[in-house]
This record gives C-alpha cells, sequence and structure tokens, in this order.
C-alpha cells in the first residue's frame, strides 16, 4: 500500500496536460482489485508488489525527463528574451552602455580615498586602485574607443560575458576573454570596433533604431551651450565634427560669421526691412545674431532639410527669447509674417530643401554654408534674388579650390588649375567665374563686393543687377590665364575669339626662348575682373566698429588698403551723418548725407544718365586700378642675398612709381603692378650680400656698417610712421583713426 501511494503521489504531481486520457479510472481501480487478490492468493500479491516497484522506476524517470524538459525550455526562453532582437520587452542596459564619462566613473565611486576596481574588467586583468589611476584606465581604456549611437556610448568591456572558444582551456581563457561591446540595440557582443560600427550601420539601415533596453531620455542639460555675438547656442556632444552630429558648429568659422553680418547691415542701411535665408541654418546661429542685433531692420528666415536642427533652431530661438514661426510646408511658405510690431524678434523656421525654398520665395540676401561646395545651390540662389540684392557663399572645399584635388575642381567648377604661389587667389577666381556663370544663365550680372580665402574658406559676397546687359559685362570678364612654370608670371588672355599663333609673346618674360620645350601652362576659366569695392568694405569697417567685432576689423583694415592697393595706414570712419554717397555697380546707394546730391530720384532722365555716366567712368577705372594677382617676396629671393623688411620694400616699390600693398592671401605677398622682372630687380637692388666668415675682414666690418646704418634708419622710419600716426587729420571731421600694424619678418633665407 505504501509503494502505490508513492506512485499515486508521483502521478498526482505530473500536469494534466501530460497524462494519457483515463489515467484516473485505471489508478482508482487498481487498489480495488490488489486488495481481493491480495485475500485470494499471497502469490499474486507478491507479484503484483514487483510490478508496482517497476511502475515506481518508470515514474521516476518520467519525472526527470520532464524536469530537464522544463529546464531546458526555461532556459530557451531566457535565452531567446536576451537575444531575439525582434523582442518588445525592455530590459536594462549594460553597465559599459553610459551617456558621459562621469557616468561611468559614479559606477567605480571614484569621490572616496580608498582603492577601487574598475567596473568593467575583472580583478586577474586589473587590480584595485587609486581614484586618480582608475580615472585614466577608464578614460583611455574603455572610454576612448567606445563606439557611439543617438547620444550612448558603447565601452568596451572586458567582463566575461563574451562566450569562450571552446579549443581555449586553462589560464588562456582569462586572457582572451574581453575586449568586447554590447550592442545597444541588441544584445550581440562583437569584439572589434570596426565590426561593431558596422553592426550598428545595418541596424539603421533596416530600420531599427529604436533601442531594446530601458534607457532614460537625454536631460536638457547635456548640451553645451555657447556664446557668441551675446547669443547663446545650444549645441550636441561632438558638434564640431559634421559627421557625427546633425546640427554642425564650427567655432573657428567666427570671422566668417563676422563678416557676412557687416556686409547684412550694410545692406540694411540701405533699404528696411530686408528679407534675408540662412539656406543652412545647422544650429542657427547666423541668423540669430542677425535678428538680434538688426532687429525690425531684417526678416530672418532660417532653413535647414534636417529634423533634428530645424528642433535644435527652434530651441535656440527660445532660448534667446526669441518668438518661432514654424514652416514646413511647401504649399504655405507665401505667408507673410505681417507688419509692425508682429514681426519684431520673429524668426521663421523652415524644413525645406534649399533649393526648393530658394524657387519658391524672393529674398534680398541669401547666404549659402553648405558642407562642401555650394555649386549645386547657385542656379536656385540667382532665381529669385530681388535686384541690388546681395548673395553670399562660403566654399570649404579647400582641397580642390587650393588645387590639392585638381580634379575635383575640375569635375565642380570646371577649371583647370595647377599650385601657384597666388593658389587663394587663384581659389576665389574660380568660385566668382562660377557665381558669374550661374547669374548669367538667370539674366543676371554681379559686382563682386568681397572675396576673401583663408584657411579653411573662401567667402565670395556678391550684389546681383538684374538685366541681359549687367550679365553680359560680367561674362565678359571670365577669361583664361597663361602661367609661367619657370618664374610663375602670369597674364590673363587678351579678348577675342581669334587665335594667335604665338600664345607665349603675351608674357612678359622670355622663358619660353631661353629654356627648352614647353614652359607656360594655361589655366582656368577664371574672374578677371576686381575682388573688392573700397566704399562697401569702408561701410563694413564703420558697422564692425559699431557693432564691437574685434576679429573682423584688421581684417577689414588691410581689405580696404588692397582695395585701394595702397600701403596709406590711416582709416577714417566718419559718423553715419557725414558719409557720402556711394557708387556701386554704377548705381549710387543712398546714404544719411543731408545734401541733396546724394538723393536721385529714380525714373528721371537726368538720373539716368547720371548713372550710365558714373558705370562707364567706373568701369575705366576699374580697369586701370586694382592690380591682378600678387608675388610673393621669399618665394623670388635671391639666394646668399638679405632681403630688405617688407615694409621697406613696399616703400621702395612704391618710390618706383608702381602701385602697391599687401595681401590678406599671404602675409609675406606684395600686389603690385609691376612686372616681374622690374620686382626681381628692386628686389636686388636693396638687398644685401651675405658674408661668410671665411673671407677678408674688410669687407665684414664693412657689412657690419651697413647694417647698422640700416638699423639707424629702420628706427627713424619707425619715428616718422609714429609721428604719422599721432598725427591728426587736417579736414576739420570728427573721424576714429585707426593704424595697420604690419608685423615685421626677418627675411633671411
Amino acid at each position: 500500500m505504501a509503494a502505490e501511494e508513492i506512485v499515486g503521489a508521483s502521478l498526482a504531481q505530473l500536469s494534466p496536460e501530460r497524462r494519457q486520457p483515463g489515467q484516473e479510472d485505471s489508478d482508482e481501480e487498481k487498489p480495488q482489485g490488489g486488495s481481493e487478490t491480495a485475500a485470494l492468493n499471497g502469490v499474486v500479491v507478491s507479484g503484483k508488489e514487483k510490478s508496482n516497484n517497476v511502475d515506481m522506476k518508470d515514474a521516476g524517470s518520467e519525472m526527470e525527463t520532464e524536469e530537464k524538459g522544463m529546464e531546458e525550455e526555461s532556459t530557451r526562453e531566457s535565452d531567446s528574451n536576451i537575444l531575439d532582437v525582434s523582442s518588445d520587452y525592455p530590459r536594462e542596459k549594460h553597465i559599459s552602455i553610459q551617456r558621459h564619462l562621469a557616468d561611468l566613473e559614479k559606477l567605480a565611486n571614484l569621490k572616496e580615498d580608498e582603492k577601487k576596481p574598475c567596473p568593467l574588467c575583472p580583478e586577474e586583468k586589473f587590480k584595485a586602485c587609486y581614484s586618480h589611476k582608475l580615472h585614466r584606465h577608464l578614460q583611455n581604456l574603455h572610454w576612448k574607443v567606445s563606439v557611439e549611437f543617438e547620444g550612448y556610448r558603447m565601452c568596451i568591456c572586458h567582463l566575461p560575458c563574451h562566450p569562450v572558444k571552446p579549443n581555449l582551456v586553462g589560464d588562456q581563457t582569462l586572457s582572451k576573454m574581453g575586449a568586447h561591446y554590447h550592442c545597444i540595440i541588441c544584445s550581440a557582443t562583437i569584439t572589434r570596433r570596426t565590426d561593431m560600427i558596422g553592426h550598428i550601420n545595418r541596424h539603421v539601415n533596416k530600420g531599427e533604431t529604436e533601442s531594446r533596453f530601458i534607457t532614460v531620455p537625454a536631460p536638457k542639460s547635456s548640451h553645451e551651450v555657447l556664446k557668441e555675438l551675446a547669443t547663446d547656442v545650444q549645441v550636441l556632444p561632438n558638434y564640431s565634427t559634421p559627421q557625427k552630429t546633425d546640427s554642425y558648429f564650427n567655432p573657428k568659422m567666427k570671422l566668417n560669421r563676422q563678416l557676412i553680418f557687416c556686409a547684412l547691415a550694410v545692406l540694411a542701411e540701405e533699404r528696411k526691412p530686408i528679407e534675408c535665408l540662412d539656406a543652412f541654418g545647422a544650429t542657427g546661429i547666423m541668423g540669430l545674431q542677425w535678428a538680434k542685433h538688426l532687429r525690425s531692420s531684417v526678416k530672418v528666415t532660417i532653413n535647414d532639410c534636417n529634423e533634428n536642427s530645424v528642433t535644435m533652431i527652434q530651441e535656440n530661438c527660445h532660448l534667446n527669447k526669441m518668438k518661432v514661426k514654424l514652416n514646413t510646408k511647401e504649399d504655405d511658405n507665401d505667408e507673410a509674417l505681417g507688419d509692425g510690431e508682429e514681426n519684431t524678434d520673429t524668426i521663421e523656421v523652415t524644413k525645406m530643401d534649399a533649393n526648393v525654398i530658394m524657387h519658391l520665395r524672393s529674398f534680398d540676401f541669401i547666404h549659402l554654408d553648405p558642407y562642401g561646395t555650394s555649386v549645386n545651390y547657385l542656379d536656385s540662389a540667382f532665381r529669385n534674388v530681388r535686384n541690388l540684392g546681395i548673395v553670399s557663399l562660403t566654399s570649404t572645399d579647400t582641397s580642390s579650390l587650393y588645387a590639392k584635388a585638381q580634379h575635383v575642381a575640375l569635375r565642380h567648377y570646371g577649371c583647370n588649375i595647377v599650385r601657384t604661389e597666388y593658389y587663394k587667389e587663384l581659389a576665389a577666381r574660380i568660385v566668382i567665374a562660377a557665381v558669374t556663370r550661374a547669374a548669367a544663365r538667370c539674366n543676371k550680372g554681379i559686382e563682386v563686393l568681397l572675396a576673401v580665402a583663408l584657411e579653411h574658406f573662401v567667402l565670395v559676397v556678391v550684389r546681383v543687377l538684374r538685366g541681359p546687359s549687367p550679365a553680359d559685362n560680367s561674362a565678359k570678364k571670365i577669361r583664361y590665364l597663361i602661367h609661367c612654370q619657370w618664374c610663375e608670371e602670369r597674364i590673363f588672355q587678351r579678348e577675342g575669339n581669334m587665335v594667335e599663333e604665338n600664345p607665349y609673346q603675351q608674357l612678359p618674360c622670355d622663358c619660353h626662348g631661353s629654356m627648352p620645350g614647353k614652359t607656360a601652362v594655361v589655366l582656368g576659366p577664371l574672374w578677371s575682373g576686381a575682388l573688392f569695392n573700397t566704399g562697401f568694405l569702408r561701410r563694413m569697417l564703420f558697422e564692425a566698429v559699431q557693432y564691437g567685432l574685434d576679429e573682423a576689423q584688421p581684417l577689414l583694415k588691410t581689405l580696404v588698403c588692397e582695395a585701394e592697393c595702397t600701403t596709406s595706414k590711416h582709416f577714417t570712419t566718419h559718423s553715419p551723418c557725414d558719409e557720402n554717397k556711394q557708387e556701386e555697380c554704377g548705381v549710387y546707394i543712398k546714404t544719411p548725407n543731408n545734401s541733396a546730391e546724394s538723393y536721385l530720384v529714380p525714373g528721371k532722365r537726368k538720373s539716368n544718365e547720371v548713372i550710365r555716366n558714373a558705370a562707364k567712368r567706373q568701369k575705366a577705372e576699374n580697369s586701370a586700378e586694382h592690380p591682378a594677382f600678387y608675388y610673393n617676396i621669399h618665394r623670388h629671393s635671391i639666394k646668399g642675398m638679405n632681403m630688405p623688411k617688407l615694409n621697406k620694400f613696399l616703400c621702395y616699390l612704391s618710390e618706383a612709381g608702381y602701385r602697391v600693398s599687401r595681401t590678406h592671401f599671404d602675409p609675406m605677398g606684395v600686389r603690385t603692378n609691376a612686372p616681374l622682372a622690374q620686382f626681381k630687380t628692386i628686389l636686388m637692388k636693396y638687398s644685401t650680400p651675405t658674408y661668410t666668415g671665411g673671407q677678408a675682414e674688410g669687407p665684414l666690418h664693412r657689412a657690419e656698417d651697413v647694417q647698422a646704418g640700416e638699423q639707424v634708419e629702420a628706427a627713424a622710419d619707425g619715428k616718422v610712421e609714429d609721428a604719422e600716426f599721432l598725427e591728426d587729420d587736417k579736414s576739420g571731421v570728427a573721424a576714429a583713426v585707426f593704424t595697420k600694424d604690419y608685423p615685421t619678418h626677418c627675411a633671411a633665407d
């Protein structure tokens, strides 16, 4: 009976789903039959006891198999919860996935002054140490080699959570375990960083970007706030790397933003209000500066095609207490903001492609600053820009423009270029030529107001002139350049379509006759006109002084000197009430002056005649004023000779009757209309020979006397320059006097 009770209890433990049908009835009938047979015959009872023992063994084996099956099923379910990517069950993220390095340091409790182990390494690999050493370990070993995804960092992990290869036994397992990453989307563990990046990219391509872990949204305080020109902007963690962030912000482009702001401020003084567009907003820093400082003079529109950037622009507008009007529909983009007080401190934010918004709407001022070249947006920019409006563009593809990738320049700009000593000015003329062709396709001409080429960018600001005649005049200024590869002399080809028998005759040098083979190359097509407008630059300098733009003022002073091609060190920025009328593009620009001659009434015959005569006069002056290109004084120095100081050499060229100035393209460049042969002759004339120690003592003493005389003369020149600097303006007009400090340079080669 005891055996039967044990069998009944074991069968009762089984689930009813796994029991055979009719099993309960048989269990109930067996004890009754067993008792009757026990009373009748004891032999039968003993046989029944043996059969009960066999049943007990079978039931025990069934229990063991059922328990093993349940364990395997539970482990299989747990593994599916971990490894199944499609599972929607949220899980807690691994400790190696953190947002900031401080969060990783909190796991180790670095604040306490005692030895702490690394939270991502076993003690066999990294022993417990003090806080300063553990901080370096976490930063250099785990954080720097992490993989980033949506604000999270998947740090490298050395814990024994990666499966070990079966052929590794003993102590080798500890050395091979570790060095793996935990995927934030799924629970995969991958050893190599490049494989982890490819794994994340495959998730993104499949649309699996939502993490299966329980993650906390990023706090707003994690966004870093930067301030520039009294404007605050929030930026993402990798704001200076365009490949890693949607809202790109480059602090090195501060000078570029200040120059564009000055150009817009000058245009805002001519007519109010003006509609201006920042086609590539990113963080919206440029449009915010326009709206915050120019106020009701401008109607600012900030555009970006990225949804994350549009969200960041709205947050930055609220951060600077600006009203936002969001417009993401292409059909409703013709709505106006209204007149009067509603436009004050209101910025329109649009989410469109830059080409689309420039095709659909008209603007007075357009700024293009894409990542790389801007030739893809020039046709749209000139399609609807208003007459006498301004288009500014910043090109950051310096590798192609500076002749490091010549095939890219041929593909984007259609220009053949080589690396020359004047490569920066060559880059500016390439961009202007592309702008001129795009404007001519829209029956518009241009007048170059400003062209700047620095280390990181090429900035071009042009004024738009509507009509086929200005378009034809601008297109005629696109020519080819003949460049001598021996002496680096250069000259633009003559106008005309006739083929010349010997193009080398146009070069002032005679390298082709004295050197074997072909000595010159044809570069271009390039812009052959002037690169600066003196009146516009002076007004930009005045606006820079008025708004306190310290970084732009020295460059603008250099540009004014370069535009006038003079070495004058006096700059006068008159107050607005004392400004005379400015003549640009053959058109008089209204400035605040009480004289009646400053205002021209449009539509009058006399005014039209004055405008035409001014255009002809300015065309003749521009053709003779601004010399093209510049020479580097070190590039043409004579071996074994000490060159004169740069400022003194400029004076020598000026005394010889040539126009001369310094240039912002090259700190040791000299812009002059003197031929290269005359340039070298004057440089040779005022250079002193370098004597060696093996020569006689007489020439050595004479050289020392010459050097002492040059030092005295230089000191006298310095005193004269200081006296000129302190001399007041004799005109009696209240003016601010600025000086340009030219750095001295040791000219020893």
